[in-house]
């Protein structure tokens, strides 16, 4: 699932070098934390956030498929 998250997340900005994501998991809860440059993370939430609701929607998709929750920030 983290693969797929950065693959969607590489496709969207513009210095993918610099994208990070940690995650944590606790029963079946999953959050991923997004780093990214600074002139991408705008590009990554979107125009009032439609991009960034998007790409937790594909990755909801893909966990429940496992029977898991997943959360998504952008920091």
């Amino acid at each position: 699932m983290k693969e797929a998250l950065m693959y969607i997340v590489n496709a969207l900005v513009n210095e993918p070098q610099l994208v990070k994501i940690a995650s944590s998991e606790d029963g079946n809860v999953l959050r991923f934390r997004l780093s990214v440059s600074p002139a991408d993370r705008g590009k990554l939430i979107g125009k009032e956030g439609r991009v960034i609701k998007s790409v937790r929607t594909l990755i909801q998709s893909v966990a429940a498929a496992q029977n898991k929750k997943v959360f998504v920030d952008v920091v």
